[in-house]
C-alpha cells in the first residue's frame, strides 16, 4: 500500500509492502501523527505546548507523552553544553527538534505492532525503514537536483539537518546565534527519535559536531561542513560498499 498525507507542515508517506491489509494501522499512524501535531506544536495558541509555555500548566500537569519529550530535549542539552536547546532567551518552548522524530518512530511503531514488517515511513525527507534493504537518498546541500550519498537501510532511521529548506533556523543556545559551520549533518541510528535529535543537535554544536555525533552510541555520520568538505564514519551503509560489520 501507498499513502501520503500532509502533517505537521511537511509531507509524509508511506509504503508497505507486506501483503495483507494495512489500512487501519496506516489510519492509527497518522491519526496518531496529526495528534502530535494538535498537542505538540508551538505554533499553536491551545496546544499542550504552548500552554505550558504560558504558564497555564503546572509541572504535574504535563501528559506523560509531553514530559517524555522535554526529558529528551534536557538529555541533548546537556549533551551538547546548551548548544541545542529548545527554551531560547526570547522565543518561546520549541520542542520541534525532539518531537518529529520521537513521532514519527512512535508512529512506526503502531505498524510494527499491527504486523508491518517491511515498510519506510518517510517525514518531509527522515525516514524509518523496516525489513529491507531500502535505499535512501542525501540531498546535496547546495543543489536540489543532486545527492551526495545513497545509503542503504534494513532496520533502523536515517535524519539530516540542514539549511537548505528553512535558511539558517538552527540556533546555537550557547551564543544564541543561527549555527553555520556545518551545511547539512546526516544521522543513521537505530530510531528517528536519536537519528533527528542528534542529527539537530550536531548541527547546532557547529564544526564541533561531527565528532560529538560521529561518537554518539549506534550512530553514523555524514557530514558536510561550511568548507564543502565531507565527513563519514567508517560505518555508514552507504549503498553499493560494504558495511564496517560485513
Amino acid at each position: 500500500m501507498r499513502r501520503v498525507e500532509h502533517v505537521m507542515g511537511f509531507p509524509v508517506s508511506l509504503r508497505i509492502d507486506d501483503d495483507g491489509d494495512f489500512e487501519e494501522a496506516a489510519d492509527a499512524a497518522f491519526a496518531w501523527l496529526r495528534e502530535v501535531d494538535e498537542r505538540f506544536s508551538p505554533f499553536r495558541p491551545d496546544s499542550e505546548v504552548s500552554r505550558l509555555d504560558r504558564g497555564e500548566l503546572a509541572g504535574t500537569s504535563v501528559s506523560p507523552d509531553l514530559a517524555e519529550v522535554l526529558a529528551l530535549c534536557e538529555e541533548y542539552r546537556l549533551a551538547t553544553g546548551g548548544a541545542f536547546d529548545v527554551r531560547l532567551p526570547g522565543r518561546g518552548l520549541d520542542p520541534c527538534a525532539v518531537v518529529k522524530g520521537w513521532s514519527v518512530q512512535r508512529a512506526a511503531e503502531l505498524l510494527s505492532a499491527a504486523g508491518a514488517r517491511r515498510f519506510v515511513l518517510n517525514a518531509g525527507g527522515d525516514v524509518v525503514a523496516s525489513g529491507g534493504p531500502w535505499r535512501v537518498g542525501v540531498r546535496h546541500p547546495e543543489d536540489a537536483d543532486r545527492l551526495c550519498a545513497v545509503l542503504e537501510l534494513t532496520d533502523g532511521a536515517v535524519a539530516t539537518s540542514a539549511r537548505y529548506e528553512r535558511g539558517d533556523h538552527i540556533i546555537d543556545g550557547r551564543t544564541g546565534r543561527p549555527a553555520t559551520g556545518l551545511l547539512s549533518v546526516t544521522v543513521v541510528a537505530p530510531t528517528l527519535t536519536e537519528a533527528d535529535s542528534v542529527a539537530t543537535a550536531a548541527f547546532a554544536l557547529g564544526a564541533e559536531g561531527t565528532a560529538w555525533a560521529a561518537a554518539r552510541p549506534g550512530c553514523e555520520v555524514f557530514v558536510v561542513d561550511a568548507e564543502r568538505s565531507v565527513l563519514r564514519t567508517a560505518g555508514l551503509p552507504v549503498a553499493g560498499e560494504p558495511s564496517a560489520a560485513a
